[in-house]
C-alpha cells in the first residue's frame, strides 16, 4: 500500500513513523508512506503556503496553488487512478472502523492535511474526493488526524500484525466494543483475573468474551447495537 501525505509540516510525522507497528510495516515493505512538503511547491522566495481570508475574519487559509501543484506532481509521477484524495477536516464524514477496512484494501491513498483556519474552498471543490473527520472537535491541523487514519488503516493490512485475530477482534470490527483483557499476574492488589479465563475451556471463554463485549457495548455505546 502506498500512502501520500500532503502537508505544510512534514516533521510532525517523524516520530509516529519510526515506532512500533507503523515502523515494522514500513520496514517489511507492507506499506510505503511518502510525505510531500507543500513548501516545495511554492513559487515565492518566502515559500508561502497560507494567506489572509477574503472577506476578513481571523485565521489564515492554506493557499490553493501549492496544493494543486503538489497533486499535479503526484499524478505525473505516481499511479493515482481511482485513489481517494482525502481532505482531513472537522467538517468531514466521521472516520470509522468500516472505512479503515475499506482503505486497507486499496493500493494507494492520498491525504491532504489542512492547517490554520482551513484550506481554500477550491481544494474541496476540485481535488478532494472525500473529507474525513476523527471527531467533533478541532485540532491545530490535519496532520494528527491523518496519522490516526493511517495507523488505523495500516494495522489492518495482512501481515502487519503478527496475528490477524488481534485486529479482527478489535472494538468496532463487529459493531461492538471489545471484551476485557487480562494478563499476569493472576492477582494484583486483591483484584483477580476471572476464573473462566484460567479454566482452559475455550468454549466457555469464548462465551464469556461475547457476553462481556455485548454488555460493555450496551452500557457505553448502545448506538452500535441499533439496526443499520
Amino acid at each position: 500500500m502506498q500512502i501520500h501525505v500532503v502537508t505544510g509540516f512534514p516533521k510532525l510525522f517523524n516520530g509516529p513513523l519510526t515506532e512500533s507497528i507503523l515502523k515494522r510495516a514500513l520496514e517489511r515493505k507492507l506499506a510505503e508512506i511518502l510525505i510531500h512538503d507543500l513548501r516545495d511547491y511554492t513559487t515565492d522566495k518566502h515559500r508561502t503556503i497560507d494567506d489572509y481570508p477574503y472577506g476578513g475574519g481571523p485565521g489564515m487559509i492554506l493557499k490553493p496553488e501549492p496544493i494543486f501543484a503538489c497533486l499535479d506532481h503526484l499524478r505525473a509521477h505516481y499511479e493515482l487512478a481511482g485513489a481517494p484524495i482525502i481532505l482531513m477536516s472537522p467538517q468531514g464524514e466521521r472516520f470509522t472502523q468500516r472505512r479503515a477496512n475499506e482503505l486497507a484494501k486499496l493500493p494507494t491513498v492520498v491525504f491532504i492535511c489542512g492547517h490554520y483556519k482551513g484550506v481554500d474552498e477550491r481544494v474541496r471543490e476540485c481535488l478532494a474526493t472525500e473529507e474525513l473527520s476523527i471527531g467533533d472537535y478541532v485540532v491545530t491541523g490535519g496532520e494528527l488526524p491523518a496519522m490516526v487514519v493511517i495507523d488505523a488503516t495500516i494495522r489492518l493490512i495482512p501481515g502487519v500484525l503478527g496475528d490477524w485475530d488481534s485486529a479482527s477482534g478489535d472494538s468496532f470490527q463487529q459493531d461492538s466494543l471489545d471484551y476485557p483483557h487480562y494478563t499476569r499476574p493472576e492477582e494484583f492488589r486483591g483484584l483477580r483475573v476471572p476464573e473462566v479465563l484460567l479454566s482452559g475451556h475455550h468454549a466457555k471463554i469464548a462465551e464469556w468474551r461475547k457476553n462481556m463485549a455485548e454488555a460493555r457495548t450496551r452500557e457505553r455505546r448502545a448506538d452500535l447495537l441499533q439496526p443499520k
